[in-house]
């Protein structure tokens, strides 16, 4: 029996700043009928690399360095206590990136979120990967973008993650890059071998960051169970994800596409389906008995 998709409308730093757009965003994703929300939470001082913190970026609040911009962007508690509470009021759960250990603490201990995300530009963050690990009222989902085989083992070694994401870190990705292939790959190296390192109740899914739909439905139909767009209001708004988010319209279309591929794969046994003994009496000039292969 095939899993129902869990569809993730990561929201991230899409709304850039601005509390009001991060409500909407979280009523589209609702409209669309995604399961969850998720943003990123972040302690910029010690996200942001420090030969990066000084370099100076034009934004809409004018030049400033890249570490006041991440300021500039990040939600404090004061936001996320209006996010938690409209997260119950809608009725969609709301999840986050963790990109170090005080954030890490912020949403576990204020806000008892039930699945911390590992990005993946901290897949190989041991250290933040065990911490999490560590408080087990948090499932993992590991993303796995820039990785290799040997970096994906070492994270699952640390953090026992719930979920591994197949992704790719370019933002949008062309689609020769988006190597679809790992999904089924990822499931057989950590969920089907018996290998007793990684016997676990894991799933696999996919983040994806092109431009349009089909690449993601393909992921579905490929095996992945989790499946996580960035969300916008518009595509042409500021922000280094923009381009490669979904719009509200597109978000709903792809959420009943999902659906509709969940239907379609079937339980894969081999058998005369209803729908087809009426043809095959006028077409073969004969009942059969199914026989399951």
């Amino acid at each position: 029996m095939n899993l129902p998709t869990k569809i993730i409308a990561e929201i991230g730093q899409n709304h850039n700043g601005d509390l009001d757009t991060a409500l909407q965003l979280m009523e589209a994703a609702k409209e669309a009928g995604c399961d969850f929300v998720k943003f990123q939470k972040r302690e910029p001082s010690l996200a942001v690399p420090l030969e990066q913190q000084s370099k100076l970026r034009q934004t809409p609040w004018g030049e400033m360095t890249y570490l006041d911009y991440r300021k500039r962007l990040e939600f404090g508690v004061t936001e996320y206590d209006v996010i938690n509470n409209y997260s119950d009021v809608l009725g969609i759960p709301w999840l986050a990136s963790a990109w170090d250990i005080p954030s890490v603490d912020f949403l576990i201990d204020k806000y008892n979120v039930e699945y911390i995300k590992i990005p993946s530009a901290k897949a190989t963050d041991i250290e933040l990967i065990k911490y999490i690990h560590g408080y087990l009222s948090a499932e993992i989902i590991l993303s796995t973008g820039m990785c290799t085989w040997e970096d994906i083992d070492k994270a699952v070694a640390a953090g026992s993650p719930s979920v591994i994401m197949h992704c790719t870190s370019t933002y949008p990705c062309p689609m020769e890059e988006l190597n679809l292939h790992c999904i089924p790959k990822l499931a057989h190296r950590y969920i089907k071998n018996g290998n007793e390192e990684y016997a676990y109740n894991r799933e696999i899914g996919y983040s994806g960051h092109e431009v349009g739909l089909a690449t993601t439905l393909a992921a579905v139909a490929l095996g992945a169970t989790w499946v996580e767009r960035h969300i916008t209001l518009d595509r042409s708004m500021w922000g280094t994800d923009q381009a490669a988010s979904v719009e509200p319209a597109g978000f709903k279309r792809l959420v009943k596409d999902i659906r509709n591929i969940e239907s379609s794969l079937g339980d894969g046994f081999k058998k005369v389906e209803p729908g087809e003994v009426e043809p095959m009496k006028r077409l073969r000039g004969f009942s059969h008995n199914p026989v399951v292969l």
